[in-house]
């Protein structure tokens, strides 16, 4: 078999060089060439054009920036690749603009799957880590074998679409949500003269992973019975706020928390679970 790939970053040059250990004969193509020229001691074939790189390939694969970078790169090829061919790309894209896609490349006779990916450059080479899929059951069935070949946990989350790339998006919301918490969980220490180790050393005795379940079956559930009241979550938010302010520091996230939290108190949920902060949808 050969495929082609484009996008050879560190997550797509991790993908290259496991499909070559598996025997996969590997066409390689990027919008900087020295990144894909040095998969060629590893043997990958470089080329220098996109569409020569897809001349009597099986299928092409992608892991690009974002949905702008998937178009400039394969809107070109409109021409090119002929009706039947398949496209799978692991970039991260956006849902509605994703939708459009597949069924742009549909029109044209060519299967476009959707397939993004939680994983780092070492387990895209070693094959860990997870791929979801949205797409046909027919497309799923033909494609999961070769899927299964570039991931530890393959999943498949139905024919619509939308569905890979919002989930990809869920996933990275909590991730950046969780990164930018932490960083002011560091702020608020060191305007304490506490280190970030020191003060993550929180999470020796006490798991905030737990929390993640039993808060979402009540967002999920719309049951908002209170065991940590809004007003008192609010209270909280308060203190962080004023105890690093006093320090002259500035924290990023806990301000919109606080803010969401009193748009929340003031449509009268503040005697509800901390969560109703979930009835709030987000439209004017």
């Amino acid at each position: 078999m050969t495929i082609a790939y484009f996008g050879t970053g560190l997550l797509g040059a991790g993908f290259v060089r496991h499909q070559l250990e598996l025997g996969t004969n590997v066409n390689v193509w990027n919008r900087s060439p020295e990144k894909a020229r040095a998969l060629v001691s590893d043997g990958a074939t470089f080329f220098d054009e996109a569409a020569h790189a897809v001349a009597g390939v099986d299928r092409l694969h992608l892991t690009l920036s974002d949905d702008a970078s998937v178009d400039a790169v394969l809107e070109p090829l409109a021409d090119v690749l002929a009706a039947g061919f398949t496209i799978v790309d692991h970039t991260t894209t956006a849902p509605t603009p994703t939708a459009e896609r597949i069924a742009r490349w549909k029109s044209r006779g060519v299967r476009f799957v959707h397939a993004p990916v939680f994983m780092g450059p070492a387990n895209a080479r070693e094959a860990t880590g997870i791929m979801m899929v949205s797409c046909s059951q027919t497309d799923y069935d033909d494609l999961k074998a070769s899927l299964e070949s570039m991931t530890g946990k393959l999943v498949y989350l139905g024919d619509d679409p939308i569905r890979a790339a919002a989930f990809k998006l869920f996933g990275n919301m909590f991730i950046v949500t969780l990164s930018t918490g932490l960083a002011d969980i560091k702020r608020l220490a060191g305007s304490l003269g506490i280190s970030a180790e020191d003060a993550f050393g929180v999470f020796d005795f006490f798991n905030p992973a737990n929390a993640v379940g039993p808060r979402a079956k009540k967002i999920s559930s719309e049951n908002f019975t209170a065991t940590w009241e809004l007003t008192m979550a609010r209270k909280d938010t308060r203190l962080m706020i004023d105890e690093a302010s006093s320090h002259g520091v500035t924290l990023a996230i806990v301000p919109a928390i606080a803010a969401a939290f009193d748009d929340a108190i003031a449509r009268g949920y503040g005697s509800l679970d901390s969560t109703a902060v979930a009835k709030l949808d987000g439209r004017a």
